[in-house]
């Protein structure tokens, strides 16, 4: 990310989060910032999207105001396409609650800040709920922005405002076509399996292990076809994040080798079928499943495996300080 896009991209984030304190009463404020509150405390890593609450600030019972400010904080912490998700997610979890017999009920999303977004140190803040997870890291060096995990219960929507609505059909329809052009012998490769798995592989682990997933088919493997459309399905889940950032992601993949991305799938091809793949590059991971309630119910995460948390932007802080 060159200086002059991460000093914007801090500076949204910055106001947002000043945004956000000021529309907060001061026990709201103790809430968001409860507990240690500091960057190396282990609650740095702990997270979770299956339901059930989190500690900070919980979404329950804030008012129309503090809900707009809150959007305000997904906006800065996304692109466009990827605030939207963020917000699709939501909107979902109120359909599921409305078609559970709970139209109405209140949101239930928990937010917390860790670090002071006004000195030089680094400083983070996290939203987290069933089928969200973004975490946000700041410091005078740049911004990370992974685990972030989107989910989608249902997968399709059939009834309601928002009937037709597949909050993830582009993640699943670019896999789904891959797969589906592989001849059988790229195939055999590509599948490891006729059943998908229940879940994401590496789940809420706070340190994603890639010796987890399996190799699959390298992009060097692939047609010119089929290489295009895994590197768009790559660039779906990158440019979730801040324009700059995304744009770093994907120059940082290039620059490795784009022959270094492998490509694997588990269960059956038809829409419908219970499936699951993942992408791995030397720096990242990307899994998505949709088994659960017949497949209808569908997970997507995106792990860096040197920059999730800003750890690696932590250990420069921290060295520097040290040095």
């Amino acid at each position: 990310m060159d200086g002059d896009s991460w000093v914007a991209t801090a500076a949204d984030m910055r106001e947002a989060v000043h945004a956000f304190l000021a529309v907060l009463e001061p026990e709201q404020v103790r809430e968001l910032r409860a507990g240690p509150g500091r960057l190396d405390a282990p609650e740095l890593r702990e997270w979770t999207y299956l339901p059930g609450s989190r500690p900070g600030l919980s979404t329950e019972g804030l008012d129309v105001g503090q809900r707009a400010a809150v959007d305000g904080l997904l906006a800065a912490a996304h692109s466009t396409t990827g605030a939207e998700l963020a917000r699709g997610a939501i909107e979902v979890e109120r359909h599921r609650r409305a078609m559970a017999g709970a139209a109405g009920a209140p949101d239930r999303y928990w937010l917390r800040l860790l670090g002071d977004p006004d000195g030089d140190a680094p400083w983070a803040w996290r939203m987290n709920g069933h089928h969200l997870a973004v975490h946000v890291l700041v410091t005078a060096a740049g911004v990370r922005v992974t685990p972030h995990f989107i989910g989608s219960e249902p997968a399709r929507v059939t009834q309601g405002p928002q009937a037709g609505r597949r909050l993830l059909g582009p993640e699943e329809d670019l896999a789904r076509e891959l797969v589906t052009d592989l001849d059988p012998d790229r195939r055999a490769v590509a599948v490891f399996d006729s059943v998908a798995p229940d879940d994401i592989l590496t789940r809420d682990d706070p340190f994603a292990d890639p010796d987890r997933l399996p190799t699959g088919l390298t992009h060097g493997d692939m047609t010119p076809g089929q290489r295009r459309l895994l590197q768009r399905l790559v660039r779906r889940y990158l440019d979730r994040a801040p324009t700059a950032y995304a744009r770093q992601c994907w120059d940082d993949t290039v620059a490795q080798g784009l022959d270094a991305l492998t490509f694997a799938w588990a269960g059956g091809r038809a829409p419908g079928d219970l499936h699951y793949y993942c992408v791995q590059a030397p720096d990242f991971l990307i899994e998505y499943d949709n088994t659960q309630d017949n497949g209808d119910h569908a997970h997507s995460v995106w792990r860096h495996l040197r920059h999730d948390w800003g750890i690696d932007l932590l250990r420069a802080h921290y060295a520097e300080q040290h040095g």
